[in-house]
């Protein structure tokens, strides 16, 4: 599969997922040897007005390539600036959200809501191609509800319009993460349209991830809340889909050992107060299936300081080797 100029042999990509992806995370993932991360999901209004927080999410410095950057908005003069500025600070692909089911993004008409507008979503991908020379990819759901299942239609436009890939994840608006993603749709996306498509949505293994290649013939796949408290999954699946060979999940020590760098990361690039407030989620992340997690879960959330934490994670191997 290549897009642009970047080649890739089976992609195993982490999803874009706000409040997770942001540059801490991405270089974690990577740390560990995952290969093709996204930013979080950034305001096309925000970034054209040059918004401080969002510009830090835009920081790309430097990120290996490919530096994939996902915008949501509804408006493709705005969509189209947006990217322009998004490749000017270093982004090699640009992607348009249309699958976000959250309220706050869909009631002004973005993410999930343009299922439900489909010229509007071909008039705004059709913008970002014409503004930018990198490839330009989508992602998307299967549609609004199951009665409103629009994938097949939305990918066609936006193969015509010049996209060069689209991501599936295989569940309705209406679903947001219940159920089951049905990976029978994503098939049909496939075989609607010739540009590469790539099969998301309850990928937890790297054997889920070679499941659902096999039932949807898609290009690849990628990775969401799979990798939340896992990043080694990323490197899992590409190191399975390559090679054949599954590899052992890390030891405590490993996982505690990653999770304090992630954490040294977080406190670069957001500080003490706004990054200890984030790293608590990606703590409870980590320690998931462990002895005593519940009682740890709850003081992981009341730590107070940086080295509150540390202290922490340093007794939780100690109390669990």
């Amino acid at each position: 599969m290549r897009l642009g100029k970047f080649d890739f042999e089976v992609p195993v990509f982490l999803a874009p997922m706000a409040g997770v992806t942001d540059k801490a995370f991405r270089e974690t993932v990577r740390s560990v040897g995952g290969r093709h991360v996204w930013t979080e999901m950034i305001s096309d209004k925000a970034l054209t007005y040059l918004n401080s927080r969002t510009l830090e999410m835009l920081d790309l410095s430097g990120e290996d390539s490919p530096r994939i950057v996902q915008l949501f908005g509804s408006e493709p003069e705005v969509m189209a600036k947006a990217a322009t500025l998004a490749v000017a600070r270093d982004a090699d692909i640009i992607d348009i959200n249309m699958g976000c089911p959250t309220l706050k993004i869909v009631k002004n008409g973005e993410g999930s809501a343009l299922l439900r507008d489909l010229p509007l979503a071909e008039r705004i991908a059709a913008a970002v191609v014409k503004a930018v020379e990198v490839p330009v990819t989508v992602k998307m759901r299967l549609g609004w509800t199951e009665d409103e299942i629009v994938a097949p239609e939305l990918a066609k436009r936006m193969e015509n319009v010049g996209v060069r890939m689209v991501s599936v994840h295989g569940r309705t608006r209406e679903q947001f993460y219940s159920g089951t993603a049905n990976r029978d749709w994503i098939k049909k996306v496939k075989e609607g349209v010739k540009i590469p498509v790539i099969a998301n949505g309850d990928i937890f293994s790297a054997q889920d991830a070679q499941r659902a290649l096999r039932e949807t013939g898609c290009d690849g796949v990628m990775v969401g809340r799979g990798a939340l408290g896992n990043p080694w999954l990323i490197a899992q699946i590409d190191h399975y889909l390559s090679k054949g060979v599954l590899q052992e999940d890390p030891s405590l020590e490993e996982k505690i050992r990653v999770a304090s760098e992630h954490f040294d990361r977080v406190l670069k690039y957001k500080g003490e107060r706004v990054g200890l407030n984030e790293m608590r989620k990606h703590a409870v992340w980590y320690i998931k299936g462990i002895r005593n997690a519940a009682l740890l879960r709850d003081q992981i959330m009341q730590t107070k300081t940086s080295g509150a934490m540390k202290d922490l994670f340093q007794r939780i191997l100690k109390e669990n080797v």
